[in-house]
């Protein structure tokens, strides 16, 4: 543990500040609270903004998952995870029911989450109107006047080009009848989840400087039409050849061998669970 820094990095004012920007946001779901993002030992764009939402929550009884894109075993998870442990020296998992804090970079888990859990999701770009608004105080007005064409222009100009809505990840939704939100970098598949979770989601942009959370049991839903209804990506529907899962979000791969492709689960940490509950042992090296 690194003795000249405080618990979990931060001062404790710095800790005061985040988590009253937090518990803002947890009282309007949804809507993005502006906090002051500190300097980090890693680059803006690399999880500043979840990271500082961990540290500023980070008991010495937690325990915590770091994944990215489905590993724990990521650059970006790795060395977030030695950082969190080296400056407070709780206890980590990889195991998505031990953990009580979860932090990632573009998944929710396979395995639903409960009650006891926050669920911290870094964000590269929080604001979902800025594809079509540039203007910082022009998207606080569509917002505070819940003017959200803009979004909707945006998801019918892709089923006109492509014939559905091509969002592979960051698909907007709805939150609580009221603000639209980007769910972050998390595909398609992912958003669901989001939906009367039982675990508390928060959302952390380091380098936009923005906080918003999802409380638990709040509504989210999908922005899509009533003739184009929100569908997700249709790897889901096929079988993990590692461990047979089927429903869970898949990678596609190509076998080096054959050049034939095949699906695995994403969700590196839930495959390996799945594989070590059958009977029969199978050697493999589960893609990271």
């Amino acid at each position: 543990m690194m003795s000249d820094y405080n618990f979990a990095f931060f001062d404790e004012g710095s800790k005061r500040e985040i988590r009253r920007a937090t518990l803002k946001a947890v009282a309007i779901p949804g809507y993005q609270v502006p906090f002051a993002s500190r300097e980090m030992p890693i680059g803006r764009g690399w999880g500043t903004g979840g990271l500082q939402l961990t540290l500023s929550l980070v008991g010495k009884d937690d325990v915590l998952k770091v994944i990215d894109q489905g590993s724990d075993e990521s650059v970006n998870a790795v060395n977030i995870k030695k950082l969190v442990n080296k400056t407070t020296g709780i206890r980590e998992t990889e195991e998505t029911g031990e953990a009580t804090i979860i932090q990632s970079r573009h998944r929710i888990p396979e395995i639903p989450l409960h009650s006891k859990q926050i669920m911290v999701l870094q964000v590269p770009i929080c604001e979902p109107l800025r594809e079509y608004e540039p203007s910082e105080r022009e998207t606080k007005k569509l917002h505070g006047e819940k003017e959200y064409s803009g979004a909707w222009l945006m998801l019918f100009e892709q089923i006109m080009r492509y014939g559905s809505m091509s969002t592979g990840a960051a698909h907007p939704v709805m939150v609580q009848d009221r603000y639209v939100m980007t769910p972050s970098p998390i595909p398609r598949f992912d958003n669901p989840k989001m939906h009367h979770s039982e675990a508390l989601i928060l959302l952390g942009a380091g380098r936009e400087k923005k906080v918003f959370a999802v409380p638990p049991y709040t509504k989210v839903v999908s922005l899509a039409f009533d003739d184009y209804p929100f569908q997700p990506e249709a790897s889901s529907q096929q079988s993990c050849k590692v461990c047979g899962a089927t429903g869970v979000f898949m990678d596609e791969l190509v076998e080096e061998e054959s050049g034939e492709t095949y699906h695995q689960c994403n969700d590196t940490s839930y495959c390996l669970s799945r594989l070590n509950s059958q009977e029969k042992p199978v050697e493999v090296t589960v893609h990271g």
